[in-house]
């Protein structure tokens, strides 16, 4: 039998006591590790200035092919507190922006690519086109921005929103990749804008990191409203511009840090996230947004990994053999309610927990830690699998078209977290699946005992 038994992981009622005492024995400032805001902190310089490319600073561009707004050379202040810039235009990018621009009161979009090689797709063949229950459907009217610090040559300069304060952006680029886009532009962010993640894996915005960021980047309370989405949607890229939405699901939003400003300024981006039509959103309050986010995340770290190794469709994981991956999953399942549990103990969730709920703190305490027991994981991970068993997981894609994986944006967060908690070398079955996975291993069911083996303590 494969070797995957955590001693006093296993039973989440054995580990709670030790669990406690290490949360409790260490000091709210407890130094914050997270490679990816050591990694931005370090380049102290100022933001740098960019411009926005339109398809009018391509070279040969017709004018047919720029810009639809007839507004776009002249800065309308209320046209931009309106818009909507959608930074990363992949598989949920493209979810959002088609969504958005179904509504009776269409806001103005402006999708930002990260590629000239997109910009000049796009004036080839302009329009997001999404395939749903074997129909296409094509939208074109968008606006299309590249932002760089390269200047073009032709065609007029611009920067982002004009040079001013950009006020509604959607960051749907891929996880690792949104902290550093948000630092780029933050030359163009403030007071009155509001940040929605649409990512994959937790928002980095949560307590401790978040605060850490905020405070470095955005002093004496100057940074934006930041809220996140959950999204259960399934969507599969079909090529630049074009994806199928393969299963319909919902999506969660809610706020993750408000400004002193209030939660007045990023209402209009929150409610046309709720009003867009076919994502079904629903907003929910901050305590509920990160207990979905993390239970989204035990799912994505056990589906995903797993469905990369064995280049399977999710449901395939979940089928009856003969085999040691139940109890793979089983340790997969423990190591994760080890490190949420723990979190939830730590004293940088209180004001998530507290959320201006009037029950005693440790009545919200115990209610949290009984949601992430093994068990109830164990079960919301069985039903989430029924539900998507016939959709290929985001990082079977990203594997297949040689892209780097969101391995660490998952099972890298756990255990980046479990050593934030001091929790020591309490995931090594996460440990073995992050290397399988960046060592591009394929692998049979029956070839994963092997593998496994002696993972456990």
């Amino acid at each position: 039998m494969v070797s995957i038994g955590l001693r006093g992981v296993t039973s989440p009622c054995r580990s709670l006591p030790r669990v406690s005492r290490m949360a409790f024995s260490q000091a709210p400032s407890r130094e914050v590790s997270a490679q990816w805001l050591q990694q931005l902190l370090e380049r102290n310089g100022e933001p740098p200035r960019l411009y926005a490319w339109t398809p009018g600073n391509l070279s040969g561009t017709s004018t047919r092919a720029c810009q639809p707004d007839k507004e776009k050379h002249a800065h309308d202040d209320e046209l931009e507190r309106r818009r909507i810039y959608v930074l990363g235009v992949g598989n949920l990018g493209r979810l959002f922006a088609s969504s958005l621009a179904k509504q009776a009161r269409r806001p103005p979009i402006t999708l930002v690519v990260h590629r000239k090689e997109l910009l000049e797709q796009w004036v080839s063949n302009p329009g997001i086109e999404m395939m749903r229950l074997g129909e296409s459907e094509k939208l074109t009217e968008f606006d299309i921005e590249w932002w760089t610090d390269q200047k073009p040559l032709v065609g007029s300069l611009k920067e982002p929103a004009f040079g001013s304060r950009i006020t509604n952006l959607i960051v749907s680029t891929k996880a690792s990749d949104c902290m550093p886009q948000v630092d780029k532009v933050r030359r163009y962010l403030g007071g009155t804008s509001t940040i929605a993640f649409v990512q994959n894996g937790m928002c980095k915005l949560w307590p401790p990191s978040g605060d850490a960021y905020v405070e470095a980047r955005f002093p004496q309370g100057s940074g934006p409203n930041w809220i996140a989405c959950v999204t259960t949607h399934g969507v599969t890229s079909l090529g630049p511009f074009r994806s199928m939405h393969a299963s319909l699901a919902n999506v969660l939003v809610g706020h993750v840090m408000v400004n002193n400003r209030g939660a007045s300024e990023e209402d209009y981006l929150l409610e046309q996230i709720v009003a867009a039509p076919g994502l079904a959103g629903r907003q929910i309050t901050r305590r509920e947004l990160w207990i979905a986010q993390l239970e989204k995340l035990v799912v994505n770290s056990i589906i995903n990994p797993l469905t990369t190794i064995l280049r399977c469709k999710n449901g395939d994981v979940f089928v009856e053999q003969d085999d040691s991956l139940p109890l793979i999953i089983n340790s997969l399942v423990d190591e994760a309610s080890l490190v949420l549990r723990g979190l939830v103990l730590d004293p940088s969730t209180d004001d998530i927990l507290r959320d201006g709920k009037s029950a005693p703190p440790r009545t919200i305490r115990a209610e949290v830690l009984e949601r992430f027991s093994s068990s109830r994981l164990r079960a919301m991970l069985y039903e989430v699998a029924a539900k998507v068993s016939e959709n290929t997981s985001s990082m079977l894609q990203d594997a297949r078209a040689g892209r780097e994986t969101e391995i660490n944006e998952f099972n890298g967060w756990l255990l980046e977290t479990a050593k934030y908690l001091d929790l020591g070398p309490a995931l090594p079955t996460n440990e073995k699946l992050i290397s399988l996975v960046k060592n591009k291993a394929t692998l049979r069911r029956n070839e994963l005992h092997g593998h496994f083996q002696g993972s456990g303590r």
